[in-house]
């Protein structure tokens, strides 16, 4: 029999944490599954410690060179056989129950995607400080169906939203295979935003739940971190080339929402200009860049509440724990 989901966990340099990735899917309560691990040309200990692991259900698979997260994960869902794909990063892990909870909502009703709520944890801590969707500041408590435009509107980095870009459904694989759709290697950040994006154009179904049951790990080095600047910049030119593609272009309604989202995109860069000169101590050039980029003081007073908050429940749940 065919496994019932295939978890794809795309590997680079993880030596640390992906042995907790792969033993939280072996103890889910959903046992009919297979592990592929991708690993892309890891120079440590990643791709050893993938392969120690005596479960038949773990698979691994290696790239001669480092390809990039985008053809790791295509070629892992390429090697697939379940009926569901589920997608883990190798530095993040699932509760044990995570699975089962997201395929009782798939089979109560037509779906082709179903997403859960992400806790939040710092490296080297053992409790969540918070999840994506309280941060977010959108309260919903039932299961809500996510359409395209609305997907795009929500999703704006440095700004709040729910950013469903950030979620790992799980996703039925006969619908990627039918639509031919898979990552885009030239995009390094904001992979899953159009990997989703592009499976919603293409009519999935796509459904989230207010529960939590994955664990993102913020981490130093990982490609979140990088520059605010460096990420809207590529998601400026991700936006432009989504644009461009045939099944974005059949959708009038979804070219506005991303029309839009690039001139929101540019005006949050011009905030983050400011921000990264304060961080780099260019205290001189400033006063500047505030002249030249007035939008900072608008988007400032916008978020100060936002920033707060986020201080505030971390705050409160290291105070807690």
């Amino acid at each position: 029999m065919n496994p019932v989901v295939s978890v794809i966990i795309p590997a680079y340099n993880t030596e640390k944490y992906i042995g907790k990735a792969i033993e939280s899917v072996l103890q889910q309560t959903l046992d009919n599954l297979e592990i592929i691990v991708v690993d892309d040309a890891s120079t440590d200990a990643t791709l050893a410690l993938a392969k120690s692991f005596s479960d038949p259900r773990v698979k691994v698979l290696t790239n001669p060179e480092n390809l990039g997260a985008a053809a790791a994960r295509n070629r892992a869902i390429r090697a697939a056989t379940g009926k569901w794909i589920a997608l883990l990063d190798s530095d993040d892990w699932y509760a044990p129950y995570r699975l089962e909870k997201l395929l009782a909502v798939a089979n109560s009703q037509p779906v082709d995607m179903v997403a859960d709520d992400i806790y939040h944890i710092n490296d080297g801590e053992e409790f969540p400080w918070s999840t994506l969707f309280r941060e977010s500041g959108e309260k919903f408590d039932e299961i809500m169906q996510i359409e395209p435009v609305f997907f795009v509107e929500s999703d704006l980095p440095g700004v709040g939203g729910l950013t469903l870009g950030l979620t790992k459904p799980i996703i039925k694989r006969e619908f990627l295979l039918k639509h031919r759709i898979e990552y885009l290697n030239n995009i390094r950040l904001g992979q899953d935003f159009w990997f989703y994006l592009s499976c919603l154009a293409n009519g999935a179904r796509f459904y989230i739940i207010p529960q939590a049951y994955y664990f993102y790990r913020s981490r130093p080095g990982a490609l979140t971190k990088k520059t605010k600047i460096e990420r809207l910049n590529q998601f400026v030119t991700a936006n432009l080339c989504f644009s461009e593609q045939p099944v974005a272009k059949k959708n009038p309604q979804l070219l506005d929402a991303l029309s839009k989202r690039i001139t929101k995109l540019e005006k949050i860069r011009s905030y983050f200009i400011v921000v990264d000169a304060i961080k780099q101590g260019e205290f001189l050039n400033v006063l500047l860049l505030m002249r030249n980029n007035p939008y900072f003081f608008l988007h400032f007073i916008n978020q100060l509440p936002r920033i707060l908050s986020r201080r505030w429940n971390y705050f409160l749940a290291k105070l807690v724990h």
